[in-house]
C-alpha cells in the first residue's frame, strides 16, 4: 500500500472527514516518528510494533562490479520490529502471505 492508497483508504472510511484532512494527518504522524527517530529516540505504537534506530559501524565493503574495497562510513539506520499483536493476527491464516498485487510482474 502507499502512501495515497493508505490516504484514499481512510478518507473512504471516514467521509465526515475530507482528503486534505486526512492527508494532513498522515503527513504530521509520519513527520512525528521521523523528527523523533532523528532526536535518537523510539517510537512504540502498540500492537503494531516500535521504530528505533540503530548505528551500523564503519567498515571496509567492496563494489559488486569491480571487486575494489571501498571505505563505509559509520551510520544511523531506522529499524522496526513488530508487536506481538501484529505477528499474531499475521499468523492467524495458517501462515499463508498474500501476495503483493505486483508479484506476477
Amino acid at each position: 500500500m502507499t502512501r495515497s492508497e493508505l490516504i484514499a483508504e481512510l478518507a473512504r472510511r471516514n467521509p465526515h472527514l475530507m482528503q486534505r484532512d486526512v492527508e494532513a494527518i498522515i503527513t504530521t504522524v509520519f513527520d512525528e516518528i521521523v523528527a523523533a527517530l532523528a532526536q535518537g529516540n523510539r517510537v512504540e505504537l502498540r500492537g503494531f510494533g516500535a521504530f528505533s534506530v540503530k548505528k551500523r559501524d564503519a567498515r571496509t565493503g567492496r563494489n559488486p562490479r569491480t571487486g575494489v574495497a571501498v571505505e563505509v562510513s559509520e551510520k544511523v539506520v531506522p529499524f522496526f520490529k513488530a508487536g506481538k499483536d501484529l505477528r499474531e493476527r499475521l499468523n492467524q491464516g495458517g501462515g499463508r502471505v498474500a501476495q503483493p498485487a505486483s508479484a506476477g510482474r
